[in-house]
C-alpha cells in the first residue's frame, strides 16, 4: 500500500532535461514581415545573444526551406561555454529569453539539445500537441481559444502554435468596364504583373565559357509595399501605357502563410514547455482538463505528438511491465525450488526496495521516467539475488542438516552476510557516480543512480 501511495505522489516524466552545452532556438516575427526586415531582426537578435557571457558561438539562418515553412520564422544553433565557466542551464535560458524580450517585433523560443529524442519534427518548444480538423477555418476558430486557455495554466510555459493565418496578400480587382473602354485585356494585366514580380527570362547572354540568363524584374526599391503596384503600367490595345490603378483596384486581406497536414487533414501544432517545478504528467492532465472546459470533444481531433505521446503510452505500460517482470520471476523461482511459497519469500524483499527507490525520487524531486524505470528493474534483480543467496543456503541446511526453518535462515544470514554486504556495497558505490555526476549530459543518468541508491539503502535497513 505504501508503494502504491508513493507511486501516485512521485511526479511522472519521460526523459530528464539535459544540459549538453547546445541550445536550439526558433525565432518568429510578425506574419507580414518581408525577407529584408526579417534578416535585420535576426541579425540584431544574434548580436544581442552573443553578448551573453555563457554563449560561445551561434549559427543563424532564415528563409523558406524544409525546416522553415514560412518566411517569418528563423532558426539558431547556440553553443554554450563549458559548464564550469557559466551558470546552470535554466539560468542561461531565462537570461537569453529576457534579452530577446527586449527586442520589439521578435519572439524567441529556446530548448536545449538532447542526447535522446524521439520527436520526428522540430517544434518551437519541447512538447507537442496537435489539433486536426476537416478545414483550416475550423482550426482558425478553435486554436486561438485553446492557446489562450493553455497560457493561463500554471503547469505550462511558452505556449504557442504554428497557425499562420494573419499573413497579408495583395488582391488586384479588375474594373472590366474601364479596361474594355481603354482596350486593356486581362492577359495584358497578367503579363505586366509577371514582368514586374515573376522573374521572367527575357534573354541569354553567351560567352566563350559561360552563359548568363537575363531576368526582368522591377527595381527592389520600387516594391516596398502594396502601393508599389500603382507604379505598374499596362499597355492598351493602341500601345499606350496606363497606370494599373486606372483599370484595377488594390486591396489587402489576411491569408494563410502555410497549411500543415497530418495525413489528409489540416493540422495545427501547439507547442509548450513545462513550468518550473511542474512534471509532464501534471501538464498532460491540465491540457486534457482544458479541452473539456472548452468543449473540444470530437472536432477538432486532438492528440499528443513526439515525447508527450510516448509518455502517455509509457504510463499505460509501466505498471504492467513491472508486474510482468515479477510474475516471470515467480514462475522461474517456482520451477527452480519446486515450491509455491519460497518464490514469495524471495519476492517479499521487493516492496522495501521499491519504497526506497520511489522515496528517493520524491525527496530529490526527480520525475519517474524511462530512466528511473530502468533503475527500478535493475534494482529488482540486485535485491532478488541477495534473497536467493540466503534462501538457497537455508533450504540446503534444512534438507541436509535437518535444521528447523528459523535456525536454518538464521545460519544463512550469518554465513551470507559478508557476500551480500559486499555485492550490495559494490552496486551502491557503483551507482553513486551516476547519482552525483555533474558533467555534460549527466542529468540523463541521475534517475538511474537515485533509484538504485535509494532502493539498496532501504532494502538493507
Amino acid at each position: 500500500m505504501l508503494t502504491v501511495l508513493l507511486y501516485v505522489l512521485v511526479p511522472k516524466g519521460f526523459f530528464p532535461q539535459q544540459d549538453t552545452g547546445a541550445i536550439q532556438a526558433i525565432t518568429e516575427a510578425p506574419q507580414s514581415v518581408s525577407f529584408s526586415a526579417m534578416a535585420q531582426r535576426q541579425q540584431a537578435l544574434a548580436r544581442e545573444l552573443l553578448q551573453d557571457p555563457a554563449v560561445d558561438s551561434l549559427s543563424s539562418f532564415i528563409g523558406v526551406d524544409g525546416n522553415n515553412a514560412t518566411l517569418n520564422s528563423g532558426r539558431m544553433q547556440i553553443n554554450l561555454k563549458p559548464k564550469s565557466e557559466r551558470d546552470d542551464l535554466s539560468t542561461v535560458l531565462n537570461r537569453l529569453q529576457s534579452k530577446a524580450d527586449g527586442l520589439p517585433g521578435m519572439s524567441l523560443y529556446l530548448q536545449p539539445v538532447q542526447d535522446l529524442s524521439i520527436d520526428a519534427r522540430v517544434s518551437r518548444t519541447q512538447y507537442q500537441f496537435t489539433l486536426q480538423a476537416t478545414s483550416p477555418d475550423e482550426l482558425s476558430l478553435w486554436v486561438p481559444k485553446l492557446v489562450a486557455r493553455l497560457q493561463q495554466l500554471p503547469q505550462l510555459a511558452d505556449v504557442n502554435s504554428d497557425l499562420q493565418d494573419k499573413g497579408l496578400q495583395a488582391y488586384v480587382t479588375i474594373n472590366r468596364d474601364v479596361a474594355a473602354r481603354l482596350g486593356v485585356t486581362t492577359a495584358a494585366i497578367d503579363n505586366a504583373l509577371y514582368d514586374a514580380f515573376g522573374q521572367r527570362l527575357i534573354s541569354t547572354v553567351f560567352t566563350q565559357t559561360n552563359q548568363y540568363r537575363v531576368v526582368l524584374e522591377v527595381h527592389p526599391d520600387s516594391v516596398a509595399g502594396p502601393l508599389s503596384l500603382k507604379n505598374i503600367y499596362v499597355a492598351t490595345s493602341a500601345g499606350t501605357p496606363v497606370p494599373l490603378d486606372t483599370v484595377a483596384s488594390l486591396s489587402e486581406r489576411h491569408t494563410l502563410l502555410s497549411v500543415n497536414h497530418l495525413g489528409q487533414f489540416p493540422t495545427t501544432t501547439i507547442s509548450f514547455n513545462l513550468a518550473r517545478g511542474a512534471s509532464l504528467g501534471e501538464a498532460v492532465q491540465a491540457i486534457r482538463s482544458a479541452e473539456g472546459e472548452l468543449g473540444l470533444l470530437t472536432s477538432p481531433e486532438t492528440r499528443f505528438q513526439g515525447a508527450a505521446m510516448a509518455f502517455q503510452n509509457s504510463l499505460d505500460s509501466t505498471l504492467w511491465l513491472i508486474l510482468a517482470a515479477i510474475v516471470t520471476m515467480y514462475i522461474v523461482l517456482g520451477v527452480l525450488y519446486e515450491s509455491y511459497i519460497h518464490p514469495v519469500t524471495i519476492l517479499s524483499t521487493l516492496p522495501s526496495a521499491g519504497i526506497g527507490a520511489l522515496l528517493a525520487l520524491l525527496l530529490s524531486r526527480t520525475e519517474l521516467g524511462v530512466i528511473a524505470i530502468i533503475g527500478i528493474i535493475l534494482l529488482i534483480g540486485i535485491v532478488k539475488k541477495n534473497a536467493i543467496m540466503m534462501i538457497d543456503f537455508a533450504l540446503e541446511a534444512e534438507r541436509e542438516q535437518g535444521l528447523p526453518p528459523r535456525e536454518a535462515i538464521y545460519q544463512a544470514c550469518l554465513l551470507r552476510f559478508r557476500p551480500i554486504l559486499m555485492t550490495t556495497m559494490a552496486a551502491l558505490l557503483g551507482a553513486l557516480p551516476l547519482m552525483l555526476g555533474s558533467g555534460m549530459g549527466s542529468e540523463l543518468r541521475h534517475p538511474l543512480g537515485i533509484t538504485m541508491v535509494g532502493g539498496l539503502l532501504v532494502s538493507r535497513c
